[in-house]
């Protein structure tokens, strides 16, 4: 297999691509919870994102607005935080919801959230 060259720095070999229902409102719950940096955004129009481009500490999440043609898809995501209980409390003042409470795993301080836009969030810190 080739090797790729010139993957821009802030990317990674593999990153989610979100097709998400109010964009905007994704981004600034993203920024709420995870403090994440917008690092691009084109939109379509006056309210929709045609694509954009967050970062949460060195990785990138790309996404955008839905359309009668690319309708929201749900995903799972696997989150690393400094703090699973804040962040988790975060994320439920901000409009998630509850999949599993924070609790030690043998993996690490462990919980779930739905997002507001469909997307399940899995939140560890290593202890």
């Amino acid at each position: 297999m080739e090797t790729i060259k010139n993957i821009p720095e802030t990317y990674q070999r593999i990153m989610p691509y979100l097709i998400v229902k109010d964009a905007p409102a994704f981004i600034t719950f993203m920024q709420n919870v995870f403090g994440a940096k917008e690092q691009y955004k084109q939109m379509r129009d006056e309210k929709h994102v045609m694509h954009a481009e967050i970062s949460i500490q060195g990785s990138t999440i790309m996404f955008c607005d839905s359309t009668e043609t690319y309708l929201p898809q749900n995903a799972g995501l696997f989150i690393y935080v400094d703090s699973c209980d804040e962040t988790y409390k975060k994320a439920l003042e901000n409009g998630a919801s509850s999949v599993t409470e924070p609790a030690d795993q043998p993996y690490g301080r462990s919980s779930g959230i739905k997002d507001p836009f469909g997307n399940t969030w899995w939140l560890t810190n290593p202890l």
